[in-house]
């Protein structure tokens, strides 16, 4: 075979070239790529019996790691709003590879029932996507490597154990058979894009003497010390006497031990090593660690990062809670529930994961959530996480359905579970691990006793594999769990959709008394204007186009724009199916305005000082498909309005504010750092958006990782009905600020709103005045009002606002930075956007859901 270059960096897919990039050194020691000169075909199932009866004509080029909808899509036949069944065919690649000798191909991912063959003989079949295989060849000069991906039809009327229930999610529901992942499957909400294909790397070990195996890197914390343990395995033997090494862990070096010939094991410890923190809360420190071998020859190799963190699990004082605490502080998680970086390749560049990664951290995130119905992302998924300082809750790719329970399906999950969590030892980010998703649920809502819907698979084998692969990361049998019913909001681990989909008040949020929301909300939320005319095609709320994209439960009568509209009536008071039709423009800001409004308030209300509630994830990060999904950012990368609504309340340093009805406002300070804070707290309500009639201020400090509260009434030191609750007369007042601020600086920290009144129907002359400006970083906006501006909001065909759908005080100018859409768009170039004189001048306007009209730039 061809060397493989000495420069190459980590590709983004799972393998073990994932760890780090080689340092330019004499041989490469990491597995060869088989990336590029593939060809894929299609047939009918059962058409081709060998590679023999292969098609000459039809053969397309192909990427691997790929799948059959991504070469398609690669050659411009792939319609994603309306695919094929690719899981009900079969699909052909073919390699040709030169080399003399025995080699090792390691597949890591073939999805799904798969036969591999060389030369035309079958060396191996694979029936999970999930389980990687090694397979030893022998190479006379050239040899062709066939791969089949057989129609799912055979194994989905197999016969297995009767099912207890069957979701309506998925389909077909025999699904349960096949470990394969539901994307592709759930038409509710999911394209149906069907994962078929060598969707992981394909790589062939290195004939390098140093060449490396796996590589198995743990990190464990004892008293002060970060210790590190390595188990190395090389793909030849070595002379144990002649051949030294060592690991060096940020400078600490300890020397290795050959186990065997091919084995090499040992630790190394790092004194009073900084932890790994979630980026909320600290620094997510990673200490670079590096190989050294000399047999006469020193190579040094990197081996990547690795973090020391510990993590438990807080119950709380009646037991019946769930919260994390890392490296012994409490920690309020909330994120949201990912999908995929790209539906199509299942799993997306580097830089598409940058992307999503940066905006999650930017928002104040410190989780995401990998659900049973999606796949286990790649390595390099974990790694950014390490990088970023976001925790990762990890379900096992288990999901709704009642499993079988027979050997061969207990095998395959035990060598799932135990090579996921061997691949993924090295990572501090990953902190929950997780049976499987609304498993329990399903059974308990088809009215199953608890006695009849336990699986051994999710109480005993994935609980006793987790606990002997990594015994650092905590385990829960199911999200939701706990409680009289498993979906309880009270107990544990719940899915909160009571404001969102079953269209509670807001006051439910408090009844419900959420301990851990793994899922939440859920709103058909709205893109810009640039996604809907560029990707989707269409404004128009009743093209076929706009419906297809909006979520639905299969069998209900209502859809998530339903839910959404629920909130427009009762929050703002406006008649939806009217505004639609006769001010569509106006329909859709207030649709993304009051998600925002509804994001903000809730996790306001889970942050809030005194709270119970450990943690919640937003169901969903990121959309599958162009138009009103459940996603924070669309399918293009641009963020939507309900992630800048959750961005200004999940701040480590956060100020939000509670209705309190007859007891007015409370006002909630926040410090997740490790650092006391000493700022100037401002209390001012006005009338008619400009006319200050109540003010305090005073000085607050408050200790590292502490939460405070201040009565609002008690704070101005007079009666004032901040709420309207009293309702003595008319309103004295229309907006409350709250501004936390530098006291040294003047800079705002943290600001909150509250509304008496929410409604959204009288629309005033702000004053709003705006301005473009350059400088050495690119291009920004200069915004003020002279009345308090409600939701501003910047629209742009070539820029996206760094902070939108913000609250705007009066005479206060805004400085808003201005990104290149470039940045936002996920399919974009890779190369980092630079300001020079070739950019275009931002043009657009900017507007306010409480402004007659909007006021125009450039």
């Amino acid at each position: 075979m061809d060397a493989l270059t000495t420069d190459r960096v980590p590709d983004e897919s799972g393998s073990l070239a994932d760890i780090a990039a080689p340092n330019a050194i004499p041989q490469d020691l990491w597995p060869q790529q088989l990336d590029t000169g593939w060809q894929c075909v299609s047939t009918p199932a059962g058409a081709c019996a060998s590679p023999a009866d292969l098609p000459a004509q039809g053969w397309l080029a192909a990427q691997v790691p790929g799948t059959v909808a991504s070469a398609r899509r690669a050659a411009g036949l792939l319609d994603a709003a309306n695919p094929p069944p690719l899981a009900f065919d079969d699909h052909w690649y073919r390699l040709t590879l030169t080399g003399t000798g025995t080699r090792r191909l390691r597949l890591h991912g073939l999805a799904t029932l798969a036969e591999v063959w060389l030369d035309g003989i079958m060396r191996l079949t694979s029936d999970s996507m999930f389980i990687a295989h090694d397979l030893d060849i022998d190479l006379h000069g050239s040899a062709t490597l066939a791969l089949c991906f057989r129609s799912l039809t055979p194994a989905l009327g197999a016969k297995r154990s009767r099912a207890r229930w069957r979701p309506r999610l998925v389909t077909p529901s025999t699904l349960r058979n096949v470990r394969t992942t539901l994307l592709g499957h759930m038409p509710g909400w999911c394209p149906s894009v069907q994962a078929v294909g060598p969707w992981r790397p394909i790589e062939m070990l290195s004939d390098a003497p140093h060449a490396f195996d796996t590589i198995d890197l743990t990190s464990r914390l004892e008293d002060e010390d970060g210790v590190v343990s390595l188990t190395l395995r090389f793909a030849h033997p070595h002379d144990v006497d002649t051949c030294d090494a060592s690991l060096n862990c940020g400078g600490v070096v300890s020397s290795l031990q050959w186990r065997d010939a091919y084995t090499l094991t040992g630790t190394v410890r790092v004194p009073h090593a900084e932890r790994w923190w979630p980026h909320t809360h600290g620094e997510p420190t990673l200490y670079p660690l590096a190989l050294q071998l000399d047999d006469g020859r020193a190579i040094s190799q990197s081996l990547g990062r690795i973090g020391f963190r510990s993590i438990e699990v807080d119950r709380g004082v009646d037991d019946a809670g769930f919260a994390l605490r890392i490296n012994g502080t409490p920690v309020f998680c909330r994120g949201a529930c990912w999908t995929s970086a790209d539906l199509v390749t299942l799993t997306g560049t580097e830089a598409q994961l940058r992307h999503a990664f940066a905006l999650a951290r930017d928002a104040g995130m410190n989780m995401l959530r990998v659900g049973g119905t999606m796949v286990y992302e790649s390595d390099t998924f974990y790694s950014l996480a390490d990088e970023y300082g976001l925790l990762v809750w990890q379900d096992f790719a288990l999901a709704n359905f009642d499993y079988p329970n027979d050997a061969a399906f207990s095998a395959s999950i035990e060598r799932e579970a135990t090579q996921f969590l061997t691949r993924t030892r090295r990572f501090a980010s990953l902190a929950v691990l997780c049976g499987g998703s609304e498993v329990d649920q399903q059974a308990a809502m088809f009215g199953l006793p608890a006695s009849m819907r336990v699986q051994p698979l999710f109480t005993e084998q994935l609980p006793a594999i987790a606990t002997r692969e990594r015994s650092d990361v905590p385990y829960v049998s199911n999200s939701p769990s706990g409680g009289a019913w498993p979906f309880s909001t009270n107990e544990r681990i719940t899915h909160y959709y009571g404001v969102g989909a079953y269209q509670r008040p807001l006051d439910d949020v408090r009844r419900s008394q959420v301990r851990f929301a793994a899922e939440c909300l859920a709103f058909a939320n709205v893109p810009d204007d640039a996604t809907l005319h560029d990707a989707l095609g269409t404004i128009h709320l009743h093209d076929p186009r706009w419906k297809a994209a909006v979520p639905r439960d299969l069998g209900a009568g209502w859809d998530f724009d339903d839910v959404r509209d629920h909130y427009l009536q009762t929050l703002y008071g406006v008649e939806p199916a009217r505004l639609r039709y006769e001010d569509p423009e106006r329909y859709l800001d207030l649709s993304r305005a009051v998600v925002a409004e509804l994001m903000g308030d809730v996790f306001a209300e889970w942050r809030r000082a005194g709270s119970t509630c450990g943690g919640a994830l937003v169901w969903q990060f990121q959309d599958l498909r162009p138009g009103a999904g459940w996603g924070l950012i669309d399918a293009t990368g641009r963020p939507k309005s309900a992630l800048h609504g959750l961005a200004h309340t999940l701040q480590p340093i956060q100020l939000v504010m509670t209705d309190e009805g007859l007891n007015g406002l409370d006002i909630h300070l926040l410090n997740e750092r490790a650092q006391p804070l000493l700022a100037q707290l401002e209390l001012v309500c006005l009338r008619d958006g400009s006319v200050k009639v109540a003010s305090a201020s005073r000085a607050v400090e408050l200790a590292p990782h502490s939460t405070q509260r201040i009565g609002a009434a008690g704070f101005l030191g007079q009666f004032f009905d901040f709420t309207h609750a009293y309702r003595f007369g008319p309103r004295a007042h229309d907006v409350t600020i709250a501004t936390l601020r530098d006291p040294a600086s003047g800079r705002i920290v943290s600001e909150a709103v509250h509304l008496p009144e929410r409604r959204a129907d009288v629309r005033h002359d702000l004053g709003l005045t705006v301005g473009a400006e350059r400088n050495a970083d690119g291009w920004q906006l200069i915004i003020e009002a002279k009345r308090f501006a409600r939701f501003v909001h910047i629209i742009d065909t070539h820029y996206c606002a760094a902070h939108d759908w913000f609250h705007l005080p009066p005479n206060r100018p805004c400085v808003v930075p201005l990104l290149p859409v470039e940045r936002f768009v996920a399919r974009a170039s890779n190369a980092v956007f630079k300001a020079d004189a070739t950019c275009e001048a931002p043009a657009g306007e900017v507007g306010a859901i409480n402004a007659i009209s909007a006021t125009f730039y450039g």
